[in-house]
This record gives C-alpha cells, structure tokens and sequence, in this order.
C-alpha cells in the first residue's frame, strides 16, 4: 500500500520504520529539513520537506493514489487538518494523533464528521499499559488477546522456582495444561521454545492463559501480590495525568512530584484527591522526604530517559515497590536489558502497534484479519497475532499436526466462543474461532500466511 506519514518524530519515525520493514511504499512529509534527510538516510523511502497540512505538498506526495494517511505531528490541530484535506483528495483511510485530554474526551462526538478512521493517543495508551501491570506488580508485561478473554503475560523466572531449570514440557503438568509459555528472552536472544528447550532463572518468558487463570498462575509462581494502592509519579506530563486519573478511579492514593510550578498548578486543579508537588525528582533528599521508597508502586515519567533510567535504578535498591520506567529512545533498549529493571514502556511502540494492526486489517484476506497484534520481546522481533477465521480455507478443518506451519511460529491457542483451547497436534481450526499466532516473521495478514 501506498501510504503517507505527516511528521517525522518520535512516533512518525518508528511508525514509517515499521511499515517499511513490511513493504509499503512509505512517503514521509516534514517541515524540519534535518528531520527529513535523517530519516531518508536510514530507510529506503521517500522524503518531503514542507507543511503536510498544504495540499500543494500533498499532491506532490502524490495524495491522490494514496491508501493511507497517517499525520502524527506534534500539533493535534494540524494532524486533524491534514486527514481533513486527504479525505477531500479521495484518501479513504486517515489516522490522526490527538494528545490533548480535552480533544480525546470529546473526539467520539466528531470522529465520523471529521471522517477519521483512527485517532492514536500515545499518552493515553502508555497510561493504560501502566495501570495494567500496577495491577498486577509480578508481571513485567500483560497484552490482551480475545476481548479480555486470553492473557499474555511476562514473568522473570524467579531463582530456584519451579520453572527454574526445567525444560518447557515438564511444565504442562505444572500448569495443568491451561498455560502455554509462548516466548523466552535470555540476553540479546528471544526464542520460539519447543518442548526440548530449557527454562533457566532470569529468563524473561510470556505465558499464555485465560484471564480467569492469570491470577492463579501468578500465585502459584509466587509473584502475585496485591495491587499497589499508593503510587507515586515523577513527572507531570500528559501520561501522568491520564495515569492518575485511573488510578484515583480505582481508590489508589496518587503523589506526583513535577519540577514546573506552573504544571504542578494545572495538575492541582485537575486532580483534587491527589497530591502534587513541586520539586525535582532527581533530588535525593526530596525522594527520601516524601517517602518515595515505602509507595506500592513507583512511575517514571520524566521527559529524560536517562534520568528515568538512573531514578529508577536507585528506587529498585531502597524499595520493594513495583517499578515503572519509560524510555523514549529506542536505542537504549539493548543498555536497560541488563540493568533489571522492574518493567519499561515505551509510548511510541505502544502507538505504533495500534497503527499496525489498523494497517494490516486494511489488508485482511477473505478469510481472516488481524483483530490484535503486540510485539512481545524486548527488540520487537517477535509479534503475537490474534486472528478471526471468517470462511473455510487452507487452515480450517485439518488437525494443526498435518499443518506446513513457517519456522520460527507458533500456533499458541485457539479461541472458541470463549472457551480457550491451548493448541495440541489433533486440534483444527474453525470458522469464527479467534487463533493466536506467536512469530518472528513480519507483515502477517492472513492466517494463511502461517504456512509455508
């Protein structure tokens, strides 16, 4: 497909990136020149300088045989405006990101008019992931598969626990069967285990189960306790703020501290139950007044990356609190692997696989489409897949074990009218079966695309 990027940061780098990497023809429009030729120079596509809200500009990126509009600029106002001038060149597809708590609000009321496809708020969906694992502190990540019904969960294997030391079949009758461990990173490595592969302590592995056996599981291993019920946040930003609003929501005493007096003020107003303070969070003297060390759970949100690294490196020394720490710049991801750290988000991958997902459902076969799509390993070399079966084809009908299936790929299970079948030689795919694909091959559009 032919598609068209608006803004060359963060989000709209590692967005054209991917896209690329799965073979669209990919056109990036930005007014900073640098921005451009630094993108240009390191993927195959092609850049223009100038205003992506100026038809002249998008005509000469060629709007009208364009598929897809994705503006992802720093300014909400612009984004809306340049999906607005594609839909009037013909573009029947737009994505807008939209950051501002106001505009998100109140989005839903104008979406159709504006005729957007899909709006993305990094912020928001970073917040959302937080609140997720200060639920469940034991886990380094969760994704959700199935319309709730199917977790994937990412567990450190903890020194002398079962898991230690074992291969991954003598853990069926562990889990009863209602597990299946879908991936395993060991140090720059993610593997694809079968049956022979051995568990060794500290390797980080994703466990598939049911929602309803997630809990238990996380028992079982000894890493479920109960959720954080006072947070602190360091930093004020917008994904701060959408974070304290959940969690107030649910009855968790909030601190944050913020640096800027004038955001601690725009804060106070917004957030009455939590307390805002204004102050440094890189001083030491500050953290300890506060009592930092003795929260359920500690988040930061600095608008540095190498501090959030330093900050949370420190806490993880003087506090049992489950860590939060998010890291913008992709190229530290192989520094923070050996740093064990608690959990890392990043907002622009989290952003990104909506965008993703939305790309590759646009491309659905007839008989199937990518519901759900995550990247599961730490360098974004693995994707779990979730598929819905529309009609018979290749895959249907036959037992999984007569199946071609690609290397590197694993049918993890499969989901039928919520009842969850962890996949086994002798079972078939049906229609209107959900299935759940764990892969390193990029780009998968069609459950077909599982054989060889």
């Amino acid at each position: 497909m032919k598609i068209i990027i608006v803004g060359c940061g963060k989000i709209g780098s590692t967005i054209a990136a991917e896209l690329n990497s799965e073979g669209h023809q990919i056109v990036v429009i930005d007014s900073n020149p640098a921005a451009v030729e630094n993108l240009t120079n390191t993927i195959d596509l092609m850049g223009i300088t100038g205003n992506g809200a100026s038809y002249e500009i998008l005509e000469e990126a060629e709007i009208g045989n364009a598929d897809l509009i994705i503006a992802v600029t720093g300014a909400d106002e612009l984004n809306i405006y340049c999906c607005l001038l594609a839909r009037s060149a013909g573009v029947r597809h737009t994505i807008a990101r939209v950051r501002n708590p106001e505009y998100t609000k109140d989005l839903s009321r104008v979406k159709d008019i504006l005729g957007l496809s899909l709006s993305i708020n990094p912020e928001l969906i970073c917040a959302r992931e937080m609140d997720r694992l200060l639920k469940f502190p034991g886990a380094i990540e969760i994704d959700t598969f199935a319309k709730g019904v199917v977790e994937l969960i990412k567990i450190s294997v903890p020194e002398n626990s079962f898991l230690s030391n074992v291969q991954v079949s003598s853990t069926a009758d562990y889990f009863k069967g209602k597990v299946r461990i879908c991936t395993v990173e060991r140090g720059d490595e993610t593997y694809i285990p079968n049956g022979d592969f051995m568990l060794l302590p500290g390797d980080k592995i994703s466990l598939l189960a049911s929602t309803s056996d997630a809990a238990k599981i996380l028992k079982k291993l000894g890493l479920l306790s109960a959720r954080s019920r006072s947070v602190v946040i360091l930093g004020g930003s917008k994904t701060a703020y959408y974070l304290a609003t959940f969690l107030l929501r649910a009855g968790v005493n909030v601190k944050i501290i913020e640096k800027s007096k004038q955001r601690c003020e725009e804060l106070d107003e917004k957030l009455h139950e939590a307390v805002i303070i204004n102050g440094n969070c890189m001083d030491l003297e500050l953290m300890t007044s506060e009592g930092v060390e003795h929260a359920d759970g500690i988040v930061a949100l600095m608008n540095n990356d190498e501090e959030n690294i330093l900050i949370s490196l420190y806490l993880r020394k003087r506090s049992g609190a489950k860590i939060i720490t998010k890291i913008n710049n992709s190229s530290f991801s192989s520094i923070v692997e050996g740093l064990n750290l608690d959990s890392i988000i990043n907002p622009k991958h989290l952003a990104g696989e909506q965008i993703a997902k939305y790309v590759r459902s646009m491309q659905n076969s007839i008989s199937s489409d990518v519901e759900t799509l995550y990247h599961i390993s730490s360098n974004n070399d693995i994707e779990a897949l979730e598929f819905r079966v529309k009609e018979n084809s290749k895959v249907t009908g036959i037992p999984l074990k007569y199946l071609r299936l690609k290397d590197n790929l694993q049918i993890a299970c499969i989901n039928r009218g919520g009842k969850l079948i962890r996949a086994s030689g002798s079972d078939a795919i049906e229609i209107n079966d959900t299935v759940i694909v764990v892969t390193k091959h990029k780009g998968l559009s069609s459950l077909e695309d599982i054989l060889k």
